[in-house]
């Protein structure tokens, strides 16, 4: 099989979740140029249209932190061949001002709602017959311990663990379920919070790579670990940092 072949998503179906803008919008971007028909959901209407003018497929207007409706949504979309959990958010906050309300949201949205969709989808697979994939875009501050993060740091390693129970008990269904996890990222928001020399430059300094990711290049991972070529990797949380997690 060539690489080429690998990379084909022609007549594959997609469910791509944070697909309004950042990283989630680039994959559903690449993924639809390799042939795949994207059902894209977004808490944005306005960016899930604009989206659609551009890649076609579907748009799911929805707001992750409503359970009930983000399971009814899930549900509405299948089948799909492949899902992605893609959205995520953050508030920081030193961790003695950190509110339950805070926490719970921040879990909501970047854990919670990824089992629900992961839920929908297996339980469509599973049905049918036929295996399939999921992919978790977490974060390397899963492993990490960052200042005013104590609810994103645990949304993430929760959702790792999430990953690595989903791919127990999924995989004698054949359903591979892995998380990429990278480092700093030059969406809209990262390079809004990540511009201050004087903040960057320590994190910089520790990167071999010598700068941050750009989204298209999450992207590519995510989208190898839908490929055939993955087809005996489940359960692995894949750090894209740019070396960071190997300097001492």
């Amino acid at each position: 099989m060539t690489n080429n072949a690998l990379q084909d998503f022609a007549g594959k179906s997609v469910l791509v979740t944070g697909a309004s803008r950042g990283i989630g919008r680039t994959i559903a971007k690449m993924l639809a140029a390799r042939g795949a028909t994207i059902s894209a959901m977004g808490r944005s209407s306005e960016d899930l249209d604009s989206l659609r003018a551009e890649i076609g497929g579907t748009s799911l207007p929805v707001d992750l932190e409503d359970l009930a409706a983000t399971r009814l949504a899930a549900e509405a979309a299948m089948p799909v061949d492949y899902l992605v959990n893609c959205a995520g958010m953050t508030i920081l906050e030193p961790c003695l001002d950190v509110s339950i309300e805070t926490f719970n949201r921040v879990l909501t949205i970047n854990t919670l709602a990824p089992v629900i969709l992961a839920q929908a989808y297996a339980r469509d697979r599973i049905k049918r017959g036929v295996p399939g994939a999921i992919v978790n875009v977490s974060s390397d501050a899963a492993f990490m311990g960052i200042q005013d993060h104590l609810a994103y740091c645990a949304s993430k390693a929760a959702l790792d663990a999430v990953t690595r129970v989903l791919a127990v008990e999924l995989g004698t269904n054949g359903i591979r379920v892995n998380s990429v996890n990278p480092h700093v990222t030059m969406t809209d928001m990262g390079r809004m919070a990540w511009s201050a020399p004087e903040k960057a430059n320590p994190r910089l300094n520790r990167l071999p790579l010598g700068r941050f990711l750009e989204t298209d290049e999450v992207a590519e991972s995510v989208i190898f670990m839908l490929t055939h070529g993955a087809r005996m990797v489940t359960g692995q949380s894949l750090r894209v940092d740019g070396g960071y997690s190997v300097m001492g």
